[in-house]
């Protein structure tokens, strides 16, 4: 698992996780973005409160300081706007940042380590949205694209990653890199989904600690984590 940069994810050809087909060009002028990121914002504050199906237009232009009517200068309405909330939190959830490794900290092990705590915390705070993009999924063929793309970024990374460790000799030779990084990544997500989303009692420590033991079991990786 690496650190993936915004140009990063341009450069690897990672889809938006919003369909951003549906969206529309953003503001020329400074205050027309002030007024779209403001709309955005809450509109992630309405779906967490009150969920998707319940949240009202009216209520994120209230939450806004902001008129309906200006409501749909930029959205054409509640499908648009969650998609605009939703390609703001794939920014976040897909380079979150990690700490500064010295050379002799940065082994295999300790990489994966740091990269599923930031995976781990950067969910947790996201984990209302998370919730509520699978439940437009089950009745929204769009979202449950997006959900497919979601999780089609994380594992096709981690992939790269797992056959790069391959390549130095680092991690087991007979793994197919695509079908372990698609296995790996579902174990951390659903370990996230269980605590973050479903209220199970766990802390970080300890997700990290069992996700990170069992990428460096699973992949044979010499550095093992202490």
């Amino acid at each position: 698992m690496t650190r993936t940069t915004p140009d990063d994810v341009a450069a690897e050809g990672i889809p938006s996780l919003a369909d951003t087909s549906v969206l529309r060009d953003l503001p020329s002028t400074a205050r027309g973005a002030r007024t779209r990121a403001a709309l955005v914002a809450a509109a992630r504050t309405v779906f967490e409160r009150d969920g998707y199906l319940e949240a009202r237009l009216s209520d994120i232009a209230a939450e806004a300081k902001c008129s309906t009517g200006s409501f749909y200068t930029y959205f054409a309405g509640k499908e648009e706007i969650l998609q605009a909330v939703l390609d703001l939190a794939q920014d976040e959830m897909l380079h979150p940042g990690l700490p500064r490794l010295e050379p002799d900290e940065a082994s295999p092990a300790a990489v994966i380590e740091a990269s599923n705590r930031a995976y781990f915390e950067t969910y947790k705070r996201n984990a209302k949205l998370m919730a509520i993009l699978d439940q437009v999924a089950a009745i929204d063929p769009k979202f449950r694209a997006a959900r497919r793309r979601r999780s089609r970024a994380f594992w096709e990374r981690n992939a790269r990653s797992i056959a790069q460790l391959q390549e130095r000799g680092l991690a087991d030779p007979e793994l197919d890199p695509h079908q372990a990084a698609r296995a790996l990544s579902g174990m951390v997500g659903r370990m996230a989904y269980y605590a973050f989303v479903l209220g199970e009692e766990a802390s970080i420590d300890e997700l990290v600690r069992t996700a990170t033991r069992l990428w460096v079991n699973a992949a044979r990786i010499e550095a093992a984590v202490g």
